[in-house]
């Protein structure tokens, strides 16, 4: 009698379905009043960055085997940290998007969601002076809290 036991590790904490081979990932509209398509274009290219990284699966131009799409619905700036002089130590730009995740291996997986996060940065700054460092710094956030959402096994 033979016995045989399959043990598999992970460390990116990645589920990711056994037999997916390929990942799409379509570029991300800027739906928000205030998002330019640099924005989308930044949050785009992180999250791919993330499953090549992260992940096995190899990128593809559509119809991935895990595939996903969605667009920026919220980008704005709020004053943050009023000070008693009634100004804003802080401006705080806030970014939302919604993510269409689809794995066709497992259509019970597929889901649709929102993920909001945020960065402050000095008010004293204009946007336009921080806007590239301020996307990039959330949009390193929101990709891996879609990966966790999506493909995390924790």
């Amino acid at each position: 009698v033979f016995t045989a036991c399959r043990v598999s590790y992970s460390f990116t904490g990645a589920d990711i379905p056994k037999d997916a081979r390929t990942v799409s990932i379509d570029l991300f509209d800027a739906r928000a009043p205030l998002a330019s398509p640099r924005v989308a274009q930044v949050f785009t290219e992180t999250l791919r960055d993330l499953m090549q990284a992260q992940t096995p699966l190899n990128l593809t131009g559509s119809d991935g085997d895990v595939q996903y799409a969605g667009e920026i619905v919220g980008y704005d700036v709020q004053p943050v940290n009023i000070q008693s002089n009634e100004t804003a130590a802080l401006n705080r730009l806030t970014m939302t998007v919604k993510v269409r995740y689809v794995n066709t291996l497992d259509t019970d997986k597929n889901s649709e969601s929102t993920f909001s996060r945020f960065a402050d940065y000095d008010s004293g700054q204009d946007l336009t002076s921080v806007e590239e460092t301020l996307v990039r710094e959330i949009s390193d956030q929101l990709v891996q809290d879609i990966f966790d959402r999506t493909l995390g096994s924790w």
